[in-house]
C-alpha cells in the first residue's frame, strides 16, 4: 500500500495531518443514502487508509444518514491518537434521500449529537458549518446564527475547532470575526478554479483549505490535456488531478474517497507523485468549466 507521508503536513486544528487524507461520503449506498452494498470491504478500506499513514478522515452523519460515522466506528475504534475526523452540519435526509436544509439551534445541537454518539467520541476534532443558504454552491448570506450555536457547543467542550464549507470569501471573512476557523470546505479542482483568490488568503492566515470534488464530482474531470500527462509520467488522470492539488498551495488538504481498495491504492499513490513544470503550465491554463 502507498504512503501518505509524501503528501507532506499541514495544520488542521491543532494537529499536524498528512495533506492526503480520506473522504467517507462513498461509504454509504448510492446517492450517498443507505447502507453501503458491500459492508466488509468498507471495514477493510477505512482500516487500509490508516495502515497507509492516513491521519485526517471527513464525514458526517447526514452520509446515510448515520451510516458512514457507524462504520467508521466500528472499523477504527478506539481511534489513534494522531487521528483527526473531520465531521459537518446544518442538513438532513429525507426518506427520499432529498438534502434539506437544517440550520436551527435545536438542529444543530441535535447534529453534534449524532455525530457524538455514532463516532463514539466525547469531543468533535472539526465541525464545518456546511451553508445551506443554496442547494447549488456558495450564495451569500448571513451564517451568523448557526455559527453562534457552533460556538456555543465549543465553549460547552462539545467541538474543538470549527471549519466552514460551501462558503463564500465573505462569509469566511465574517466568520472569522467570529470565531478561529480551522479550515474551509469547497468546490475546487484544476478545471473549477473559482477560490483561487480564497485559497491564497487561507494560506497567508495558516488555515487548511479542503476541495471537495477533487476529481469532478457528479461531472467528472475529462481532459485530453491531464489524459495526455497522465501518459507521459506513467500515473492514471486522477492522480494527475490530485497531485496538482498537492501542488497548487501547500494549505490545501485532499480527502479523495472510495469504497474500493484499488482506488485508494491508486488514490494514495497520487501522494508520491510530482508534475513536472511543464505539466504544471498547461494544467494552469486549462479551460475552466462554466460557473452556474
Amino acid at each position: 500500500m502507498s504512503s501518505v507521508k509524501q503528501s507532506g503536513q499541514f495544520t488542521l486544528g491543532e494537529r499536524e495531518v498528512y495533506r492526503l487524507g480520506y473522504g467517507a461520503m462513498q461509504l454509504a449506498g448510492p446517492g450517498v443514502f443507505g447502507p453501503p452494498k458491500d459492508h466488509d470491504m468498507a471495514i477493510k478500506v477505512l482500516r487500509a487508509a490508516l495502515e497507509a499513514g492516513v491521519n485526517h478522515i471527513d464525514t458526517s452523519d447526514f452520509y446515510g444518514p448515520h451510516v458512514t460515522n457507524k462504520i467508521i466506528k466500528e472499523a477504527l475504534h478506539p481511534y489513534p491518537q494522531a487521528l483527526t475526523i473531520v465531521t459537518k452540519v446544518s442538513a438532513r435526509r429525507d426518506e427520499k434521500g432529498n438534502w434539506l436544509p437544517a440550520m436551527s439551534a435545536p438542529e444543530l445541537t441535535a447534529a453534534v449529537e449524532d455525530n457524538l454518539r455514532n463516532l463514539g467520541l466525547d469531543v468533535l476534532d472539526v465541525v464545518n458549518l456546511r451553508s445551506m443558504i443554496s442547494a447549488h454552491g456558495p450564495a451569500e448570506g448571513s451564517l451568523e446564527e448557526p455559527l453562534e450555536t457552533l460556538i456555543k457547543l465549543k465553549e460547552s467542550g462539545k467541538i474543538r475547532h470549527i471549519g466552514l464549507s460551501n462558503v463564500t470569501t465573505k462569509q469566511v471573512e465574517d466568520g472569522l470575526k467570529m470565531t478561529d476557523i480551522v479550515c474551509v470546505q469547497n468546490f475546487y479542482n484544476v478545471a473549477n478554479r473559482q477560490d483561487d483568490a480564497l485559497i491564497d488568503m487561507l494560506a497567508a492566515k495558516n488555515i487548511a483549505y479542503t476541495p471537495f470534488f477533487p476529481l469532478g464530482g457528479f461531472t467528472p474531470l475529462q481532459s485530453q490535456e491531464i489524459n495526455d500527462i497522465a501518459a507521459s509520467l506513467n500515473a492514471t488522470p486522477m492522480q494527475v488531478a490530485l497531485a496538482w492539488l498537492l501542488q497548487r498551495s501547500p494549505n490545501i488538504l485532499l480527502i479523495p474517497g472510495t469504497s474500493s481498495l484499488g482506488h485508494l491504492q491508486e488514490n494514495l499513490a497520487a501522494a508520491a507523485l510530482k508534475l513536472p513544470e511543464e505539466a504544471l503550465k498547461v494544467l494552469n491554463t486549462l479551460p475552466q468549466a462554466p460557473q452556474h
